[in-house]
């Protein structure tokens, strides 16, 4: 569940909308007005979207984009930056190549059960680096069907990196993809696409969308995906009233509480505040990042240290009362008492990540097994 709150835990306008909309009944034979209502909103919201298609998560749904813009192309292949599911086409990448998938937020990830036949269908490119995706769409020239990708995530684009990406997608008639699943109303509350000025073909939507409930969607030009009424893209549940219904609520909530600003300030200042009790105690962390999604990063004397001083923070925030990920997903719940746990938690820790650092004596503090990529533990 991460990232899927953005009001805060246990909404009460949300959690009573949808409550209110279980009495009236959650799935029906045929189409409820909620779809129209939501779908409206998002088209309104959206810069992207003309039209709209549902999903309950958002793995689901990039593999329903990917399936529209094969679609809309006739061509298989898919070019990707960043984390997006499960489903076959994205873990097709390590079929050919194993780790392909390593940089792209999640490691280890083995395509145990995915078909050979689709080696070489997804290929995937660094972020930032303009050059060898447009490499890659030379050496692909008319295959490819899609460049998806994150347009954000820890750390704000390069000046005229996204930019670029769209004028390569134009010049090789590829359908070009952001995953917001991530980023989706954090930035703006329209998402990313207004605040990085960049506007792709065709949008996916899911987490913070519904504020928890199982809720996604596809939004896109009209031109792309109409193509999907030619295809079978169909669920009993897509279209499941209470996702609708939370859906429709959390989206109103964001704009009337203007919950990006919230998030921003209250990222900035926590981005501050850790950095100042990172220098009052001299530990080697820095948290950096987009305001809204602020991350840490270590520097212990010894870098293979790494995972003893990452593993070290989590055990110790969480004796503290804190969840010690270290990177933050903010919700407009938080305000200044969590502000000051964090602080006040960060400043014994930061102390103790200090000395350990340079004592090297982690085995002593260290009371867990070492923080491992969470993919890799359920692969083995």
């Amino acid at each position: 569940g991460i990232a899927a709150i953005i009001l805060g835990y246990a909404d009460e306008v949300v959690d009573n909308a949808v409550i209110e909309q279980i009495s009236r009944g959650n799935c029906f034979a045929i189409n409820h007005e909620l779809e129209v209502e939501l779908a409206e909103e998002l088209v309104n919201l959206i810069p992207c979207a003309e039209m709209v298609r549902y999903a309950k998560c958002g793995g689901e749904a990039c593999s329903i984009a990917v399936r529209i813009a094969r679609g809309a192309t006739g061509r298989d292949r898919i070019l990707f930056c960043g984390y997006h599911g499960w489903h076959d086409w994205y873990l097709a990448a390590n079929l050919d190549a194993a780790g392909a998938l390593n940089q792209h937020l999640f490691s280890g990830i083995e395509p145990i059960g995915v078909p050979q036949a689709l080696s070489e269908t997804s290929v995937p490119f660094p972020y930032g680096d303009v050059n060898a995706l447009g490499e890659l769409l030379d050496r692909y020239k008319g295959t490819v069907a899609a460049i998806i990708m994150e347009p954000c995530r820890t750390e704000h684009p390069p000046e005229g990196y996204l930019q670029a990406v769209r004028k390569l997608a134009d010049e090789h008639d590829v359908v070009l993809i952001f995953d917001e699943v991530s980023t989706g109303f954090r930035h703006g509350v329209d998402g990313v696409q207004t605040v990085l000025g960049v506007v792709p073909d065709l949008a996916v939507f899911a987490k913070s969308i519904s504020n928890g409930y199982p809720m996604g969607c596809v939004v896109g030009k009209r031109d792309v995906m109409e193509s999907a009424s030619r295809m079978f893209i169909s669920s009993t549940y897509w279209s499941d009233t209470i996702g609708m219904r939370a859906a429709l609520t959390t989206l109103r909530e964001i704009r009337r509480r203007n919950v990006p600003q919230q998030l921003h300030q209250f990222g900035a200042r926590l981005q501050q505040e850790i950095n100042k009790v990172a220098a009052d105690t001299g530990a080697p962390v820095e948290c950096y990042g987009v305001e809204v999604h602020p991350s840490l990063r270590f520097s212990p004397a010894d870098p293979a240290d790494m995972q003893k001083i990452s593993t070290l923070y989590v055990q110790e925030m969480a004796k503290r009362g804190c969840h010690g990920y270290p990177s933050f997903y903010l919700n407009a719940a938080q305000g200044e008492a969590e502000m000051q746990q964090t602080l006040a938690a960060a400043a014994e820790v930061f102390t103790i990540l200090r000395e350990t650092s340079e004592s090297g004596d982690w085995d002593a503090k260290l009371e867990c097994e070492l923080r491992t990529d969470a993919f890799q533990r359920l692969v083995k």
